[in-house]
């Protein structure tokens, strides 16, 4: 895919880390990679603990300069934040002394909208995911699921094109996050926007994606195998684990990364060992 042709394209990433010490090497965390999103396409992106997923993903939102390639968002280069991309991260976003509805609608009120425009579109985003007559409680008051949903909402309601996603529901219990992945992607399926997916879970990559990237462990990350998902969609999450094809498409992309994950493993080790 061109870069012309992609919703978000990432061409030849370098980020390298200076020391604060001057005896110290600088650390290269990500290499030479590369990542085409299409219009529209899910891509999840998987790999060992460390191994820059994170870093990538600030790299695509703007927040982080990379230290060579380039960063272009529907062809044009990208300068400064990505302005088309919606972030959900894997930490609390809610600020505690605002509402659920006030939470939601605070990209609007930042960017001028008209209070009660911002609130009627808030109220309607709280309802879409399930969270209508809950608009006054406050973080506190809410499970962690009805937080996720809420943060959701946040995202949702300024109308990004491409949404990056860090790890979103790692913080759930099983089933709510089985719910979860299951309520986003029919959110998703109503109004397909391009999606990277950060996940260190193989089979939440599998069930949500068009595509799997498979990262290598660090330092120097770089890609090291690319996978379609031919499933069909509408997907339940927790039924199409169980199907042939699923199994197969796990089979094969834990082959390809199995290796690297060990390696990354043993690196954490050796760290706290040398800590």
């Amino acid at each position: 895919m061109s870069s012309a042709a992609s919703a978000l394209a990432l061409d030849n990433i370098t980020i390298t880390f200076s020391s604060r010490s001057s005896a110290a090497a600088p650390y290269t965390a990500v290499k030479d990679t590369t990542l085409h999103v299409a219009a529209g396409e899910f891509v999840a992106v998987v790999g060992p603990t460390g191994c820059g997923k994170s870093t990538l993903l600030n790299v695509a939102a703007g927040l982080l300069q990379p230290s060579a390639g380039s960063i272009k968002v529907f062809g044009a280069p990208l300068a400064g934040l990505n302005r088309k991309a919606g972030y959900m991260f894997q930490t609390e976003s809610l600020m505690p002394w605002r509402s659920a509805l006030d939470n939601v609608i605070a990209g609007l009120q930042f960017r001028g909208e008209e209070a009660g425009a911002a609130r009627k579109k808030g109220e309607d985003w709280l309802a879409r995911v399930g969270l209508g007559g809950f608009e006054e409680r406050y973080p506190h008051q809410l499970s962690g699921g009805m937080r996720k949903r809420c943060s959701l909402a946040q995202m949702l309601i300024l109308d990004p094109k491409i949404m990056l996603m860090d790890e979103p529901f790692s913080a759930l219990d099983v089933q709510t996050r089985q719910l979860m992945e299951n309520e986003w992607l029919e959110l998703w399926t109503a109004d397909r926007k391009s999606v990277v997916f950060i996940t260190h879970d193989l089979e939440e990559a599998i069930s949500l994606s068009d595509r799997v990237l498979v990262l290598s462990a660090g330092p120097e990350t770089h890609p090291i195998g690319e996978f379609g998902i031919d499933l069909p969609r509408p997907r339940d999450v927790a039924e199409i684990r169980h199907t042939r094809r699923f199994i197969e498409l796990h089979d094969q992309i834990w082959h390809a990364m199995k290796d690297e994950v060990l390696k990354g493993y043993q690196q954490t080790r050796n760290k706290l060992a040398g800590g």
